[in-house]
């Protein structure tokens, strides 16, 4: 009978392996939770206090004997009682734990205090479901835990109030992640402005608390991601990486902290800032999903778990398998000043450089001639579309091409048909001034007479129109959030009330619409999260499509975020910095996301056209691998005068490398670009994009030994270099 389980364990491991497997399990002994997710495994206890306490998250464990029980920390005289120096799992505001915790609350009464023990478990397939009860109010907290093949957790809470008497939420964390006790730990994180988003900012982790957050309204230029390393300090491809972000488009926080006792933990969730989120008996509030993982291949391999993930999970599943279209946006060519005759002609020249898909921006509906008038009135202008917009639609789909439109359904101008019937729709305080920004206010979504106005509008306007894809734009972050006709115990809750309807308006829209595709789309990074991203099929990067700030600004995303989630567009030059780059230069750098281009085509050259014909028929052949694959980062922008980057395919038949210099110094040649990722026993045959930018041009087939230990040597000359080199697998 042993050797009978042994060869059938043997079997499944050879069929499943270890980095595939995922399963949840309860171990009564130690009364430990183990949840393995791929190559990781997670484990949580119960200890002499029935509380939840933290034991062990990092490599995968293959013996569940080596697992002992959760013990709790040492009182350290009367300042730091046990509560304080031990691992919570998910602590609560009470007992005597003076550091960050996930819940509190106010009762009806005054008191302030909660202390959480264990009631109950439930495991569902990939879902571990613990319930655990204040002991002595009947509020209870489900801690909601959810394992993934690629190596991620999913972590949320469920707040329900059972008592008689109303509660207040005064903080709601979604998950604390604790890593092994120790100094030394470094966060990296992604911090920016708009047209600076998504630079990376790494630092020591010091006593105390770092804070990184958003009180905006939405997920706001600075991005909820957030990556430890430990004393042995990783490398891009080697060292120990915790890593997570949140998956709410709303005001969030991430909190990393060091205790006095040298325990490092993350709490991430809605931001306290302004929250006030009463429960009525019965009632209850849950809190968003905090994803995370580990891994101990650097920070290269903590991303690409990251992507391998969200193409998987998070992308809507009706076109996570599809390519991203090139895409052609009118904006920079015509702004304010479209009609039907220049975005076909806009249409026709876009169509000839193989763009799949033509977006007309701003300035199709109402009085929307500047941005000081039409926001909320969403008819179609009748003097620039006598014909509505069929006659346009039906010239870009002629052309082959699919079509898209621009909105941006949560704002409002004060000029507009729509203000004029319902100034008590945008965002206010009674009697108190009320702040433009782009001449425009924010409607107050948490509204339910606002939220199917704006479903009832957007339903129309694709139920009326052939429209394959919705550019959601979203221009300035709130202010004066009030929302006078609730009580005023309940007007905080439009922080998360907001975030929820326009959730729900695109879930019902997608549902009813299924063939169109969305873009997430505010200034830039203002709406870049896993909340958003599971519900549209890209984001707009940054409103800065310089080429060589984009370098930074793609090297931060995609240490969080899919290459083919992210926008990336050629545009004119001289643009956002007043520099001109090549046209080729821009494309490079633009190819290595989802490729879109907003030149203004009527002042193009023939030769540009040329070019540009060029370069995205090449695109269209290596997208998959670019959009899907593997991600190398093979030089940083941010450590000298180059960025290489190598895409790999997941079936590893094809790889992409991009190399890319910004200015040449002293005439110093480019480094060698040392690839990784391949299979060195096998052979690759080279297709440069320019032969003369290649130094091994002339030995076309290569062995993957030779490319990642001798690597391949680019010629780059002169200021804003690049090229691109392919290599197809042979054997």
């Amino acid at each position: 009978m042993f050797r009978a389980a042994a060869l059938l364990a043997l079997v499944v491991s050879s069929l499943y392996p270890l980095q595939a497997q995922t399963g949840i399990r309860y171990l009564p002994g130690p009364k430990a939770f183990v949840l393995d997710a791929g190559p990781v495994t997670y484990v949580f206890g119960l200890n002499q206090r029935n509380e939840l306490q933290h034991i062990y998250w990092g490599k995968r464990l293959w013996r569940d004997a080596d697992i002992a029980a959760a013990r709790t920390g040492q009182n350290w005289a009367s300042f730091d009682l046990s509560p304080t120096t031990t691992p919570d799992e998910f602590p609560a505001w009470g007992g005597g734990r003076f550091y960050e915790t996930c819940v509190k609350v106010t009762r009806a009464d005054g008191g302030r205090d909660i202390v959480l023990k264990y009631q109950s478990h439930e495991i569902k397939g990939d879902t571990l479901e613990v319930l655990t009860k204040d002991l002595n109010d009947d509020i209870r907290v489900k801690v909601v835990y959810r394992v993934f093949s690629e190596g991620i957790l999913a972590r949320h809470s469920l707040i329900t109030n059972e008592t008689n008497q109303p509660i207040t939420i005064e903080s709601a964390q979604s998950a604390a992640w604790n890593l092994p006790p120790g100094e030394g730990y470094r966060v990296t994180y992604l911090q920016g402005r708009w047209a600076g988003e998504t630079q990376i900012v790494r630092e020591d982790v010091h006593p105390g608390m770092k804070v990184i957050e958003s009180r905006r309204g939405n997920t706001g230029q600075v991005n909820p991601w957030f990556a430890l390393d430990g004393p042995d300090r990783a490398t891009e491809e080697s060292g120990r990486v915790w890593f997570g972000a949140l998956g709410w488009s709303g005001n969030w926080r991430i909190t990393v902290e060091q205790t006095p006792h040298q325990q490092v933990r993350v709490v991430g969730g809605y931001n306290p800032f302004d929250f006030s989120y009463p429960l009525k008996p019965h009632e209850n509030l849950e809190t968003p999903p905090f994803y995370a993982g580990y891994t101990d291949t650097g920070f290269g391999g903590a991303s690409r778990m990251f992507h391998n993930f969200e193409l998987a999970n998070i992308l809507p599943r009706s076109t996570r398998n599809k390519p991203r279209p090139v895409l052609y946006n009118s904006w920079e060519a015509t702004t304010f000043n479209v009609n039907e005759q220049g975005q076909t002609e806009l249409a026709k020249k876009a169509a000839s450089l193989g763009v799949e898909l033509f977006v007309m921006d701003d300035g199709w509906f109402g009085a929307r001639n500047h941005d000081r008038a039409g926001l909320g009135d969403w008819y179609v202008n009748p003097k620039k579309f006598p014909n509505g917009l069929k006659g346009l639609i039906d010239a870009v789909k002629g052309t082959g091409m699919r079509f898209g439109l621009w909105v941006e359904p949560e704002m409002v101008n004060p000029d507009s048909d729509l203000y004029r019937a319902h100034p008590d729709w945008a965002m206010h305080f009674e009697g108190r001034p009320r702040t433009e920004a782009r001449n425009q206010l924010v409607l107050n979504m948490a509204r339910n007479d606002v939220k199917e106005h704006i479903f009832g509008v957007l339903d129309k306007l694709l139920a009326e129109n052939d429209i394959s894809f919705i550019k959601w734009d979203m221009n300035r972050h709130a202010s004066e959030p009030g929302w006078p006709e609730v009580a005023p115990a309940d007007q905080r809750k439009l922080w998360v009330q907001y975030v929820r309807n326009v959730y729900e308006i695109i879930d019902r829209l997608r549902a009813k619409h299924p063939g169109v595709e969305i873009e997430s789309c505010s200034g830039g990074g203002g709406r870049i999260d896993l909340g958003i991203l599971s519900r549209v099929e890209q984001v707009w990067t940054s409103d800065n499509t310089d080429a060589l700030d984009r370098l930074k600004i793609q090297e931060g995303f995609t240490q969080a975020y899919t290459p083919k989630a992210m926008m990336a567009w050629v545009t004119d030059v001289p643009n956002f910095n007043g520099r001109s780059t090549p046209l080729e230069f821009r494309f490079l750098v633009a190819m290595q996301g989802s490729l879109g281009i907003g030149n203004n085509l009527n002042h193009w050259k023939p030769e540009d056209f040329t070019l540009a014909t060029k370069m995205v028929s090449w695109y269209k052949d290596v997208r998959r691998t670019i959009q899907e694959g593997k991600l190398y980062r093979l030089l940083s922008p941010r450590e000298g005068e180059w960025d290489y980057n190598q895409y790999v395919s997941e079936d590893g038949k094809q790889s992409v490398v991009f190399a890319i210099q910004r200015s040449q110094q002293y005439g110093r040649p480019a480094p060698t670009v040392l690839l990784r990722g391949l299979d060195e026993k096998a052979t690759y045959r080279l297709k440069p994009l320019d032969n003369r930018k290649l130094v091994e041009a002339q030995q076309t087939e290569l062995s993957g030994a030779y490319l990642m230990d001798h690597g391949l040597n680019v010629r780059l000359t002169g200021d804003y270099s690049g090229t691109a080199v392919v290599l197809e697998r042979l054997n």
